[in-house]
């Protein structure tokens, strides 16, 4: 697929993590209803048979609103659900290995912290970078915020698209302003939301005012 920075915009980041799964597909609806511009799907602890079935329903549900979808750190997962892509971090599997495995085949995104990742990252044949956490984070404990200079100069040492992420909703998103992502990617702004499709809705027109 045609995969651009603008894809990065409203990046949801979501999975059932053991909730009610017609639940999960109903909310992350509401998100693909509001305008999120890709998914990403994140199931740390499912056995493989059960995380691939969820993805092939996830994949279903992108399709139909023409959002990409990307698999948090599983290729297998990627490649066998007809995901768009997949997103690796530091300590998951090595990018180069990644690209080998998946050829051209999908979108591969890679968590940078640094302009030395970052440059390394795009060497190897990363599509996008995920930098962050640029507020701390409500869903894991043990990251370190990003300051915002460094962020800065991620995206000025590259030549493809950077999506922030950690912390970010609707109060602090302008505070990125100027910083070179091409967007954000939010977790509990989007999924702990009470009307997720509105909420939706009013984080893509922040975001398209700070970003475009």
């Amino acid at each position: 697929m045609n995969f651009t920075g603008k894809n990065l915009l409203l990046y949801a980041v979501g999975g059932a993590n053991g909730t009610e799964k017609n639940k999960f597909f109903a909310d992350l609806e509401s998100a693909l209803k509001g305008g999120i511009t890709c998914f990403q799907l994140r199931e740390k602890h499912l056995p493989f048979e059960e995380f691939l079935a969820e993805a092939k329903e996830v994949k279903k549900l992108c399709s139909k609103y023409s959002v990409p979808l990307i698999i948090n750190d599983n290729i297998e997962i990627a490649l066998s659900s007809g995901a768009d892509g997949v997103h690796v971090g530091q300590d998951d599997m090595n990018i180069v290995e990644a690209r080998k495995i998946a050829g051209d085949k999908l979108v591969i995104g890679v968590s940078a912290h640094n302009v030395e990742e970052a440059l390394l990252a795009e060497k190897n044949g990363a599509d996008y970078l995920g930098s962050g956490a640029v507020f701390g984070s409500q869903t894991k404990s043990n990251v370190h915020t990003l300051p915002l200079e460094t962020l800065k100069n991620i995206c000025s040492s590259v030549k493809i698209p950077v999506v922030a992420i950690g912390g970010i909703n609707k109060d602090n998103i302008s505070r990125l302003s100027g910083s070179g992502i091409s967007g954000v990617a939010l977790v509990s702004a989007i999924f702990g939301a009470t009307d997720i499709e509105n909420e939706c809705r009013m984080l893509k027109k922040l975001a398209e005012r700070t970003f475009i």
